[in-house]
């Protein structure tokens, strides 16, 4: 026939052309496309999954090339500085927070760690959130107080207090955004206008939000950080962190301090977080919904003073969380106050209520589809002392609730036995 070619003349395919790896994606991907396809392109084989890579170092073909890729530090040489598994996850948790690239670490103080590591010197001092968790308050207080480093702590939500803060040395604002227990949100687009007026850049913990509710870098940030272990995991199985940003943040100042002092993920616990970011969108979006109902039925009860949550028209800045917050989510975490008339009445109320759950789990990790319960002023704050608890706003009487997925019907009625039977 006609159209016939002799095979001869047949283009030739070779066999990597006969890969279906797609190292890149067409612009404008929505979040949950990126939470599912943004990673590196398959090996060899073509696994669809993205394949988990447990080694410690990597073959090279001779001694030029792996002269060079140990001085440029970019291709895979030894997994403290570089992993297939990790990279994907870099790769698909920086697309998903609309950053240019990302660095993980093996947990979320250890990105803290190393961010304070890659921007701060002595003499260099830092406006922080009071209202951030209390190992991150211990971290930039003491542990780097003892290095010269000077760190103000101020209201989470009043720009008169960070502006007042800064002083010539300012280098970094650090800001958490919803906070942890309190759920206080600031306003990421204004604290960054101050931060850059300032000549210093503006970090934002985006942990208990995720990139499924919230993106900072969008609003102004110039690094978004994350305990992976909460809900990018999602399932309480493993710890992760990492700082997203620049290009240059991550590569020439973060790059060399991870090089040196390894606060390395491990491949397995990327892998793990990597396959936990494909589900992020929905189980956000059943937290916040689940949250919401929790939430408000707390709102009701009289042995409850006050809840915190910022999916609710009472919390003080829920106008600003609908607007930063992806489809009006408040996030998964709840916190309220019991009734009492001392601190140590408070103290003995909320033990009663979270010894009388049978359903809810006693532990002070949270981002798990288990709903967690616990009393943050002798747990995740213990280590401060009453004067840092007291300005962050942690009583005896609060509790903090990480709402999960089992059914809000049944969350509530497990709140409930112990609600019901205080002072009985």
């Amino acid at each position: 026939m006609s159209g016939d070619k002799p095979n001869s003349e047949q283009p030739r395919v070779s066999d990597e052309e006969r890969r279906i790896a797609r190292a890149s994606l067409p612009e404008g991907l929505r979040t949950e496309t990126l939470a599912v396809r943004a990673a590196l392109a398959p090996s060899q084989h073509g696994e669809n999954s993205e394949a988990l890579f447990l080694t410690s170092g990597y073959l090279q073909p001779d001694a030029e090339t792996s002269a060079r890729r140990f001085a440029a530090s970019e291709d895979f040489t030894y997994s403290r500085t570089s992993n297939p598994t990790v990279r994907s996850f870099e790769a698909r948790l920086a697309a998903m927070e609309g950053t240019e690239a990302a660095v993980a670490t093996s947990t979320g103080m250890s990105a803290i760690l190393l961010l304070i590591m890659g921007l701060l010197k002595a003499g260099d001092h830092v406006v922080c959130s009071r209202s951030v968790f209390g190992s991150t308050i211990n971290l930039f207080a003491k542990e780097f107080g003892k290095f010269g480093v000077e760190t103000s702590f101020v209201s989470q939500t009043d720009l008169a207090e960070w502006r007042a803060a800064i002083k010539p040395t300012t280098k970094l604002f650090f800001a958490e955004t919803p906070t942890n227990p309190l759920t206080e949100v600031c306003d990421v687009a204004a604290l960054a206008e101050l931060a850059h007026g300032a000549g210093a850049l503006l970090a934002v913990d985006n942990s208990f939000c995720s990139p499924a509710i919230q993106q900072p870098a969008r609003l102004g940030a110039d690094v978004v950080m994350h305990s992976g272990t909460k809900y990018l995991d999602g399932q309480g199985r493993v710890m992760a962190g990492s700082l997203c940003g620049s290009e240059k943040l991550i590569k020439d100042v973060f790059g060399p301090v991870m090089r040196t002092a390894g606060m390395t993920l491990s491949p397995f616990n990327a892998w793990v977080v990597l396959k936990g970011l494909e589900t992020l969108g929905i189980r956000m979006k059943a937290h916040s919904e689940n949250a919401l109902k929790v939430a408000r039925w707390l709102e009701s009860r009289p042995e409850v003073a006050r809840v915190f949550y910022p999916g609710l028209a009472s919390h003080p800045q829920h106008e600003l969380a609908m607007r930063q917050h992806k489809d009006g989510q408040g996030g998964a975490v709840v916190s309220f106050e019991l009734r009492a008339d001392t601190p140590e009445a408070a103290k003995a109320a909320v033990f009663h209520v979270i010894d009388s759950t049978r359903v809810l789990s006693i532990a002070t990790n949270l981002g798990d589809t288990k709903s967690i319960i616990t009393h943050p002023a002798t747990t995740s704050h213990g280590r401060l002392s009453e004067a840092q608890r007291q300005a962050a706003g942690i009583g005896q009487g609060l509790i903090r609730l990480a709402v999960g997925l089992e059914h809000p019907d049944d969350i509530t009625d497990d709140l409930l036995r112990g609600l019901s039977t205080l002072n009985h």
